[in-house]
């Protein structure tokens, strides 16, 4: 199976940090960001990856280069100028094959068992559902969630979850969109759900969106603390 990991995004309210290096390489644990999405695909057998980008894309392509540092085979989807999460995966469709793929949003921090997607992708080839999100306890700026979860079937109903920005996806979900095109990613999930045709489950791991300085600093104290206990 092949992976997608989402780094086009300008990072607005990561400035002045994102002015001068892409979201995905600031640093947590002396780690670029994207580079523990990237560790954690490939130790659970999923090394086939693709990475969009805009925003100072050719640091993200100097600093990866081709994968082979990691186990790994990177290509890349150049935007120029992003186009949002559903945009970015259609423009991106023809190096994602034929089969589903998993798609991580490269600006989250996650010990979520990447290991188990392999099945999960298998289970969604041979059912009618269009998607599988993995959806997480409601962070402080997020408490009224996302989308509900009943059993093992996405709703629009509360209570709600959060979603994680890590799903699997069939290609026919983005056919609608022109390659090139800026288009989001939840109203097409609405879609579907409405239609009960996404699958998801509740991961209640460590998550953390890495949307400001400050929840950047609080990773890499969390990161450094579990380096230094050996837990990482």
């Amino acid at each position: 199976m092949r992976a997608m990991i989402l780094a086009a995004g300008r990072g607005e309210r990561m400035r002045p940090l994102t002015d001068h290096t892409p979201k995905p390489l600031l640093r947590a644990g002396s780690k670029p960001l994207i580079v523990w999405h990237i560790e954690r695909l490939v130790s659970a057998g999923i090394t086939d990856l693709v990475i969009n980008h805009a925003h100072l894309g050719m640091q993200i392509e100097q600093t990866l280069g081709d994968g082979a540092q990691f186990g790994s085979h990177i290509r890349y989807s150049d935007e120029g100028s992003a186009l949002e999460t559903a945009g970015g995966i259609a423009f991106a469709l023809h190096l994602l094959g034929d089969e589903p793929f998993a798609v991580v949003n490269g600006d989250i921090y996650c010990d979520y068992d990447f290991s188990h997607l392999p099945a999960q992708v298998s289970a969604l080839a041979n059912s009618d559902d269009m998607a599988h999100v993995v959806l997480v306890d409601n962070p402080e700026h997020n408490p009224k969630g996302d989308f509900g979860l009943l059993g093992q079937r996405v709703t629009d109903a509360a209570p709600k979850l959060t979603f994680s920005g890590i799903g699997l996806y069939k290609q026919a979900l983005f056919s609608g969109i022109t390659p090139g095109a800026k288009a989001p990613l939840a109203p097409l999930l609405r879609e579907q759900i409405a239609l009960n045709k996404v699958s998801g489950e509740h991961y209640s791991g460590l998550w953390m969106d890495i949307g400001t300085p400050q929840r950047l600093d609080e990773l890499d104290k969390q990161l450094h603390a579990s380096q230094n206990a050996g837990h990482v």
